[in-house]
């Protein structure tokens, strides 16, 4: 008789231990693998997250850089780890949406809707046409006229094969039957050192690194990739509005591995929303970046997710581009 009381205990401790342990999360440092070189958008974002969860969880939050074949490297390294919420991947959103389209049947090393958990988002930029000021043009237009004048001779950085730099080329390549040349780098930072020194021609990406380069004159900006002008620059037209259905934008989130609990995942999502909510926060980072806000309770960032990963597919299919 004096069994039953000691096993409803231990059922007891087992039905609460999923929340105490997300309660106690985390215990220890926590890795954030980043999927980019440092200095790019998602590496800038993603430390800047860091610190305010370091301050938040008295722990220290450690920010790695593991750029290379896409998103592939990092990813796998992060599926090597324990799955327990302390190694996290922090990566552009084409990890999960355009990545997986590129590649037949199980020739990725993963597949991110079965290993991975989308956690939450930092927030999404519209890309940005950007050019070397020794090009010969000055406009969208331009550059079509050129790349159909000269197929292949116009080169664009990517921050590797099926990154969202390549991805936004050629949709762009696709919806103006032109043909560039994609010149893969590891991660949008060096592409767009090389575009500014005159190595490639342009790049799409996320403009907020290269504002200042566009200030000094070391680059044009010819438009944005979104459906409507940017606020911040009234003047800068949409790609859209010479190319009519274009739109490429770049995101930025967190992802952990399939397996982790599900009471830390919630825990890193709120944590997280609120650092990218505060007024400060924003000010800083997502105003002075043009960043735009992205859904952020769990179920909302999976489906803004699963809707971005549809349209790229479109895209892909369309372009016939694959990856052996």
């Amino acid at each position: 008789m004096t069994a039953l009381p000691g096993r409803l205990v231990l059922l007891a401790c087992l039905l609460a231990s999923p929340a105490a342990l997300a309660q106690s999360y985390p215990e220890r440092n926590v890795t954030v693998v980043v999927t980019s070189a440092a200095g790019a958008l998602t590496d800038v974002l993603t430390r800047a997250v860091a610190q305010r969860l370091s301050e938040t969880w008295k722990q220290s939050v450690i920010v790695e850089n593991r750029g290379g074949a896409g998103y592939a490297i990092a990813a796998e390294f992060v599926l090597r780890a324990e799955h327990d919420g302390y190694t996290l991947l922090a990566s552009e959103t084409g990890f999960y949406t355009t990545q997986p389209h590129l590649y037949a049947k199980d020739k990725l090393p993963y597949d991110v809707e079965r290993d991975f958990v989308p956690v939450v988002g930092y927030g999404t930029i519209p890309a940005a046409l950007l050019v070397n000021p020794a090009l010969p043009v000055n406009s969208v237009g331009d550059l079509i006229a050129l790349a159909k004048r000269k197929p292949g001779d116009v080169k664009f950085g990517t921050a590797g094969v099926g990154t969202a730099l390549h991805i936004a080329a050629v949709e762009l390549e696709n919806l103006t039957g032109t043909q560039v040349t994609a010149v893969h780098y590891r991660g949008a930072a060096p592409a767009l050192t090389d575009v500014i020194a005159g190595h490639i021609d342009a790049v799409i990406m996320g403009p907020s690194v290269a504002l200042s380069s566009v200030s000094a004159g070391k680059l044009k900006m010819l438009a944005f990739g979104s459906n409507k002008r940017v606020p911040q620059f009234p003047d800068v037209p949409t790609i859209a509005e010479t190319v009519p259905g274009y739109e490429a934008s770049v995101s930025f989130g967190l992802f952990a591995t399939a397996g982790t609990p599900a009471g830390i995942v919630r825990k890193i999502n709120a944590d997280v929303q609120k650092i990218v909510g505060d007024g400060d926060f924003q000010k800083k980072y997502l105003d002075h970046f043009a960043v735009q806000p992205i859904p952020g309770p769990l179920d909302a960032y999976a489906d803004y997710l699963r809707k971005d990963s549809a349209k790229w597919g479109k895209v892909i299919d369309a372009a016939h581009v694959t990856i052996d």
